[in-house]
């Protein structure tokens, strides 16, 4: 599996707290920010749970 690229599209001001801790705990921390995270279960759920705020992108290694 490729890595994906996670880059914050969206505010996070007014977003329900638990999602505000989702971005955070993603390594994002501004607009157009962006991380790279290993394609796990774990990381796929926590972009299921911010897909409005986020964009995901596969990567080559």
């Amino acid at each position: 599996m490729s890595p994906l690229k996670v880059t914050q599209t969206k505010s996070i001001i007014g977003a329900l707290e638990n999602h505000k801790r989702t971005v955070r705990a993603l390594g994002l921390k501004r607009i157009r920010d962006s991380q790279i995270h290993r394609d796990t279960v774990q990381i796929r759920g926590m972009i299921h749970k911010v897909r409005h705020l986020v964009e995901v992108e596969e990567v080559d290694e």
